[in-house]
């Protein structure tokens, strides 16, 4: 019987031999990081060789990271049914193949963005960055400049964006301050500042609420072992999610860039650190601006020196960008129908991408295979890709399908993640930060204005007395019949009193006067 670990050569079984079936096939672990493809139309059967490759890397200690689309890879956390109608086939196919089908539960951990499936799994908008949220909102050219304008003015004023809420904090004060920031980061118009408003109030009512927040993923928690050393498989439910496609696609572009930018570099070690497993990977491209796929290109290509090893699932391999696909090395092609003459073309492209087998034809097999069989070709020593070759999957150890609600709260009550990502965090941060600013300066302003009522009344007060001291019994001299007084003949505080009243008409005698007055009398 073969062995689905070998250490010594330092591969894991895929599957292969029997009648009408090349060799058997093995992943070198070594060039597993140089990531790889499983494709094929529905019902094919790339669910089941997607749960048997993250098994076999289990058990090779590979951390492993999953989007679960229909539900059905849930079954990892429990063994296989020896009872089950699928023991027979399965038991078949393992006889045939030359493996033990060995029954097992695999150490799983269930995420979910809303928290209902597994623990909440959550980023921030200051992780993310301005670029994948603009992806996730279609924002427009301009519309993007004015976001990257708030994340830059946020960083600068330290006013962290961990959540939607102060993500639209910072854009409202943005917006009020528009002239002023307009100067420094160029032009900031309100119609911009609205939409993305309008933008982030879509993503709030498809989840987004439940994504942005704290306590944030940590990648360690996810690249873990357990006790016995296999690699823990972390399953996302991503079937509400997929009704948020652009979400779904962000969020897992989103843990490729923070893998890359967060892993230390280490060349092609002898297996990988984790291995990510994207279903549904058309998603991620569909109506793409070219600056992402470029991204996702480029971070394919590096990631790999991070001991990182993708895994794309789609239904056609003409789903993925040519410059992605060809960071692809190892494959699994599963049967493809062409009724079409669209159909045909993809079909002969995708044996364009296989090494020539001279015992058959490519696109034929392709074409032909039964569900559970494909066409794979992996990578070989040297990094050099394989020879074509017809393979039967190997039967997977763990449950085929869903899980019971018992049976998914059992495992999450077992996990030790519960503790740190059950209960969301609500710290202060940029909207509170600017809320304070906000209250801070209406108390001032508040201030200020009593200041200056209580000058002008002070001054209104002094006025009345100097009139009153004012008011004395007319002389002799001047009770005189005919005498006019003279202008000249004013006292110095009667001169006084006059410039008083002239400047009192602007407002910068106003100002001053209150200043003067507020200093003399304040101690009265």
């Amino acid at each position: 019987m073969a062995k689905v670990i070998d250490d010594e050569a330092n591969t894991v079984f895929v599957g292969g031999g029997g009648a009408d079936h090349g060799e058997a096939q093995h992943l070198l672990l070594k060039y597993a990081n140089r990531h790889g493809l499983i494709a094929g139309a529905t019902g094919t059967g790339k669910t089941v060789t997607l749960q048997t490759l993250a098994e076999t890397l289990s058990l090779a200690g590979v951390p492993v990271f999953l989007a679960d689309v229909k539900g059905d890879l849930a079954g990892l956390s429990r063994p296989g049914d020896p009872a089950g109608k699928l023991h027979e086939p399965f038991q078949t196919r393992a006889t045939q193949i030359g493996v033990d089908l060995e029954y097992q539960a695999f150490p799983v951990t269930f995420w979910d963005v809303w928290g209902e499936k597994g623990h909440p799994v959550r980023t921030t908008p200051a992780e993310m960055g301005p670029l994948l949220l603009s992806r996730l909102m279609s924002l427009t050219d301009a519309q993007e400049g004015v976001m990257n304008i708030a994340f830059r003015v946020a960083d600068e004023q330290g006013l962290a964006l961990l959540d939607l809420k102060d993500l639209q904090a910072m854009l409202v004060w943005v917006g009020q301050n528009a002239s002023e920031l307009s100067l420094q980061y160029g032009n900031i118009s309100p119609a911009s500042v609205g939409a993305i408003q309008r933008a982030l109030l879509v993503l709030e009512n498809q989840g987004g609420l439940n994504l942005f927040g704290e306590p944030a993923l940590e990648l360690s928690d996810i690249l873990r072992q357990d006790s016995s050393g296999k690699g823990v498989v972390n399953i996302l439910a991503a079937d509400r999610l997929m009704n948020s496609p652009r979400l779904y696609a962000t969020f897992l572009l989103w843990l490729l860039s923070e893998l890359f930018e967060q892993l230390p570099e280490v060349g092609d070690p002898d297996r990988p650190r984790a291995a990510f497993f994207f279903d549904e990977a058309h998603l991620l491209f569909d109506d793409a601006p070219k600056a992402l796929i470029d991204k996702v290109e480029q971070v394919a290509r590096l990631i790999r020196s991070k001991g990182v090893s993708v895994w794309f699932i789609s239904q056609n391999p003409a789903d993925i960008p040519e410059a992605v696909l060809g960071q692809l090395g190892n494959r699994v092609q599963h049967a493809l129908r062409a009724f079409t003459a669209k159909d045909q073309k993809a079909l002969r492209m995708a044996a364009e991408n296989y090494r020539t087998n001279p015992d058959f034809d490519i696109a034929e097999a392709i074409q032909n295979v039964g569900t559970g069989e494909a066409v794979t070709s992996l990578l070989e020593a040297k990094g050099v890709p394989g020879i074509a070759q017809k393979t039967l999957v190997r039967p997977p150890y763990s449950r085929l399908g869903p899980v019971t609600d018992a049976e998914r709260a059992e495992t999450l009550a077992a996990s030790p993640m519960g503790v740190k990502y059950d209960k969301p965090l609500d710290r202060e941060s940029a909207q509170e930060l600017l809320a304070k600013r906000a209250e801070d300066a209406a108390k001032a302003t508040a201030a200020a204005e009593t200041d200056t009522k209580g000058a002008d009344d002070l001054f209104d007060m002094k006025n009345e007395e100097y009139k009153s001291a004012r008011r004395y019994e007319p002389t002799a001299r001047e009770e005189k019949p005919n005498q006019q007084r003279s202008r000249s003949s004013d006292t110095i505080m009667e001169t006084f009193g006059k410039s008083l009243a002239r400047q009192l008409g602007t407002k910068s005698g106003q100002a001053l006067v209150r200043g003067v007055l507020g200093s003399l009398f304040r101690g009265r």
